[in-house]
């Protein structure tokens, strides 16, 4: 890739554009950067927001399964543990 073509990139893209903002106190025209988020950016960034606020680990649901087990109580099913080991397996192999 030649580093030379950046011009011809930027009209291209249209990247080379830019707003005036207006005059500066000496004269000299000073340009305004702009950014613009899609819908589907603002939606991604309102999701990303909600995911920080939920904790990563269900306290709730690890004490109850650390109750069950000291207590001798925690079964699990073999059958269960079989087929989802499978599936991974298989989703895994394809």
């Amino acid at each position: 890739m030649r580093i030379g073509t950046i011009n011809m990139m930027s009209q291209i893209y249209g990247t080379g554009k830019t707003a005036k903002s207006g005059t500066t106190a000496a004269g000299f025209s000073s340009f305004k950067d702009e950014i613009s988020l899609s819908a589907a950016g603002k939606d991604m960034q309102v999701a990303k927001n909600a995911l920080n606020t939920v904790p990563d680990v269900r306290e709730a649901k690890i004490a109850d399964i650390k109750s069950r087990i000291d207590n001798g109580t925690y079964d699990v099913s073999v059958e269960d543990f079989a087929a989802k080991l499978m599936s991974t397996y298989q989703s895994v192999s394809l």
